[in-house]
């Protein structure tokens, strides 16, 4: 529940942060004229409905296991978190290079370019603080892995999204920033343009990793290595297990499957072996309170 509520502050920073500076943009958008500045306008829109999805996977993840989902719904948010990335993600982004390849033949020149500017730099902080954010509660999470390391070995999607969302935020308002300052610069309206598509192919770029990413997770990927270490030797040094023949790991949202097949210590008795698995399954639930299921078999090597 803890990691949960670190994902739920994570997605209202940015979804705060970012419907303040898409109305902002839009404003801007409309008095300058600037197609990087409507861009960026229509990315803003488009991370405010990312968040929204975002809700929607974490709140359906939460539903109880039933007869047709045995082992539950947390998969849920891998869906919404692949929608995101995948469709409103690229959505933004062919937006972007249309308005840009359309601004390039019809273009009548920037109007108060210096909102425009001064918009940009205000989106920037805004967005900074929200990845800032965003940083600091993945840090409760990572522990001593590098940011990147974590993202590459994170199973937590929202997180990950999130985090692709405001990364090419910042980059975006670069790009629109110093497209606008060169149009307004050499008075050629054509670097306007190019912005808005520069943005564009940031945007699909970042959407194609972020959907690549999250593929495993929504295909069945295990959890992170350092977890699985910890799992296995956590059964390994259980005084009812001889030895660990196989170990099978699932992530399932912010829930745990895990499939066990070990090497008992001997007994007098079935009785005994079924106790000795219970108290075996029962503090590694207490140990992994992420770990809802629990295949225990025991065999011979």
């Amino acid at each position: 529940m803890s990691h949960q509520n670190e994902s739920v502050k994570s997605i209202m920073f940015a979804l705060l942060a970012n419907m303040g500076i898409a109305i902002t943009k839009t404003a801007a958008a409309i008095i300058t004229g600037s197609g990087a500045m409507l861009a960026e306008a229509i990315h803003s829109f488009a991370d405010c409905a990312n968040q929204g999805l975002l809700f929607v996977g974490l709140r359906s993840s939460k539903r109880k296991p039933d007869a047709n989902h045995p082992l539950g719904y947390g998969k849920s948010i891998f869906f919404w978190s692949f929608i995101v990335a995948l469709i409103l993600f690229s959505m933004g982004g062919l937006f972007s290079i249309y308005e840009g390849i359309h601004k390039l033949s019809e273009h009548e020149g920037l109007k108060s370019p210096l909102i425009a500017i001064v918009v940009l730099a205000v989106s920037i902080l805004l967005e900074g603080a929200s990845l800032l954010g965003c940083i600091n509660q993945i840090n409760k999470l990572r522990g001593k892995e590098s940011l990147w390391k974590w993202f590459l070995n994170s199973r937590k999607s929202e997180l990950v999204v999130v985090l692709g969302e405001d990364t090419a935020a910042i980059l975006g308002l670069t790009f629109a920033i110093i497209s606008v300052t060169l149009a307004t610069i050499t008075g050629n309206p054509v670097f306007d343009a190019i912005g808005s598509i520069g943005i564009g192919v940031l945007l699909i770029v970042i959407s194609f990793f972020l959907a690549v990413k999250i593929k495993s997770l929504l295909i069945g990927q295990s959890v992170d290595p350092k977890t699985s270490d910890e799992i296995q030797l956590f059964i390994h040094n259980r005084t009812e297990v001889d030895s660990v023949l196989n170990l099978i790991t699932l992530q399932l949202g912010a829930q745990i499957m895990v499939a066990v097949k070990a090497k008992m210590v001997k007994t007098d008795s079935v009785d005994e072996l079924i106790n000795g698995i219970n108290r075996c399954e029962a503090e590694l639930k207490k140990q992994f309170p992420s770990i809802q299921w629990v295949f225990f078999e025991p065999d011979v090597e």
